[in-house]
């Protein structure tokens, strides 16, 4: 360990196990190293079940009929990949796809009035649905087809929108749409968790509903996908890429100091060795004092006997949860994870602070389960300064979204400050094939 390295990276996280993957496939000389056994960090699948239980200190074992431990595999932070989205881009093109194994999510939901309907994914289903109705459904059609041709880069397909002055509310009254289909957009389609977005400019609210749509025609059920073993595959899928390109891996390993000489960090001590570099990137809870609390994420657990009720027994969705259907500050996703052998579902649900009584009211919360709920309540951190001088940068905390639009965002702003310059997928292509002993590429 008494080594000189390009970049250290501290916790095992899916945002350095990214950063410490695109690193060594830059040439950079990487150490990673985490206080934890397991890869992950705040970002992994537990398994056996048992040792869910042990996380949250309760007592006891699952019951018999929960089947066998090693059968579960429980995300603590329930999100689905986009599939359009920008983690799929860097998983394609780092080619860490060939780890892992995909499903895709069976459907999307979305609650109001205390029911729970499906997200249209077909125009047959739309025009089916119960959400709106039939002149509504008009309108909405009318809007989508001008979200579909929408370019940022031709003000002919503007309307008389101007994308970085006209707020989402305006474009809104634009196409005449009702408050229950501005809830269902906004929450279901755009995947905002509050309703600030509507008076801010529309560019980002378009763009986002285009993801949506253009992630759900690449395979129609829904746009999302699902690693078939747990989110926890992720980042060990990335480890391995760093791996791959010399990156040296070490669990287990306590911090006990992170070395700074004249304000920028040499190196990083651990059992009395010092392993030195030029360029620091870890989780804030690595480093507290050099992180801000920003807010709280809520997150439950639940174990479910049987399906969630109107969603076509569904073994995988997602159901969102509008704030204005709950009367919160912010609204919630529901990740339901795949039924194992014994029928059991692992549902997440997270949300924001800022509720007295958190998920209470929630009607996930309310179905018959079980087992005990997990419930989690974790601080976001967010670093005090961009890093340039210490050479320590710091990711921000997963945060209450149902998906890694914001993570990836996260590393590339990173990537941006160690690097110097912006990100680019194509700086992320593999150089050389691995350890399956293929032919190097030309």
């Amino acid at each position: 360990m008494n080594e000189e390295y390009d970049v250290i990276v501290l916790g095992t996280g899916l945002t350095e196990c990214i950063l410490s993957g695109i690193m060594s496939v830059n040439g950079k000389k990487v150490l990673h190293m985490d206080r934890n056994s397991y890869y992950g960090g705040e970002s992994a699948s537990i398994t056996p079940l048992e040792d869910l239980y042990k996380r949250f200190n309760l007592p006891g074992t699952p019951p018999e009929s929960m089947g066998r431990g090693r059968d579960w595999n429980v995300d603590l932070i329930p999100k689905f990949l986009m599939a359009n989205g920008q983690l799929v881009k860097m998983l394609l093109y780092t080619e860490v796809t060939r780890y892992l194994d995909f499903k895709v999510i069976e459907g999307s939901f979305v609650y109001k009035g205390g029911k729970i309907y499906k997200v249209p994914s077909t125009e047959a289903e739309a025009l089916a649905s119960s959400l709106m109705g039939l002149f509504e459904k008009r309108r909405f059609r009318k809007f989508l087809v001008y979200v579909a041709n929408f370019d940022e880069n031709d003000p002919k397909t503007f309307e008389g929108v101007d994308p970085k002055k006209t707020t989402m509310r305006d474009v809104y009254k634009k196409f005449d749409l009702g408050q229950d289909v501005i809830d269902f957009t906004g929450h279901a389609l755009a995947l905002y968790r509050t309703d600030d977005y509507l008076d801010q400019p529309c560019q980002e609210t378009i763009n986002r509903i285009k993801l949506y749509s253009e992630s759900l025609a690449r395979y129609g059920k829904s746009p999302y996908l699902y690693p078939l073993y747990g989110l926890g595959e992720l980042p060990q899928g990335f480890a391995r890429l760093s791996a791959i390109y010399g990156g040296t891996y070490m669990l287990n390993k306590p911090i006990e100091e992170i070395v700074i000489e004249n304000g920028k960090v040499v190196g990083v001590k651990s059992e009395g060795e010092v392993a030195r570099c030029k360029q620091l990137i870890c989780d804030p809870s690595y480093v507290s004092d050099r992180v801000t609390k920003v807010g709280q994420v809520i997150r439950v657990i639940c174990i479910l006997s049987h399906p969630i009720k109107n969603t076509n027994d569904a073994n995988s969705c997602q159901i969102i949860i509008p704030q204005n259907q709950v009367n919160r500050k912010s609204g919630a996703g529901a990740a339901l994870g795949r039924g194992n052998h014994t029928g059991k579902r692992a549902p997440g649900v997270g949300g924001t602070g800022g509720h007295s009584q958190p998920f209470r009211s929630q009607p996930l919360c309310s179905q018959p389960f079980s087992s005990r709920r997990f419930v989690s309540i974790s601080d976001l951190f967010a670093p005090t300064d961009l890093g340039t001088e210490s050479q320590i940068f710091i990711s921000r905390t997963y945060d209450a979204t149902t998906h890694f639009e914001t993570t990836c965002d996260d590393i590339k702003d990173i990537y941006k400050r160690m690097m110097g310059s912006e990100f680019d997928f194509e700086e992320m292509k593999r150089k050389k094939n691995d350890i399956y002993g293929e032919e190097e590429q030309q």
